[in-house]
Order: C-alpha cells, then structure tokens, then sequence
C-alpha cells in the first residue's frame, strides 16, 4: 500500500459489502478487505473508509448507500449482490437511489 499523500485532500469513502452469507457469520468478508486494499494502492489522498457488511435486501442496500451518501462519503463503492440469483438485488437498489 502507498502512503499518503499529505499535500492531497482526506476523503472519506464508503464501501459496501452485500452478502447473505457473511453478514450472518457463515463465512469471513474478503469484499470490504478487497476494496481497502485496492483503494489504498490506488489513490494517493489520506483515506478514511465508512464500512458496510449487509445482506442482500434491497431496500438494505439502499439505504445503505443513501446513509453513506448523507453522512458525507465522497465516493460509495459496492461488491456483491450482483450474481445470476433473483436475490442478487444490489443493481436494482443502486438504481432506486
């Protein structure tokens, strides 16, 4: 990971992890963690991450990203919810916001 860069604005960014599974504990998280990483090797601006691990209900997602979104995030990143299942809903709740 790459340090930050003081001369660049802090951002605050929120990243969403939409899993049935490892929201209920069947299994660890590698979604947030990904985003982390890839996000702190990417950007050179001092980061502070606003984290979410939620199943995939819809109106959950939403609001998630609405709450993000309100509470001063930047920029809100999502993974998961997205398969060929009529549970994987995180597009449709994307849009709806």
């Amino acid at each position: 990971m790459q340090a930050a860069d003081s001369t660049c604005e802090p951002v605050r960014i929120g990243v969403v992890s939409v899993s049935d599974r490892a929201s209920s504990g069947v299994y660890e998280d590698q979604g947030l963690p990904a985003l982390k990483d890839w996000l702190g090797r990417a950007l050179r601006n001092p980061i502070t991450f606003d984290e979410r691990l939620i199943p995939d209900e819809q109106a959950q997602i939403s609001q998630a990203l609405i709450d993000l979104v309100d509470g001063g995030c930047s920029l809100v990143l999502t993974t998961g919810g997205t398969g060929p299942a009529l549970r994987d809903v995180t597009p449709e709740a994307t849009l709806a916001v």
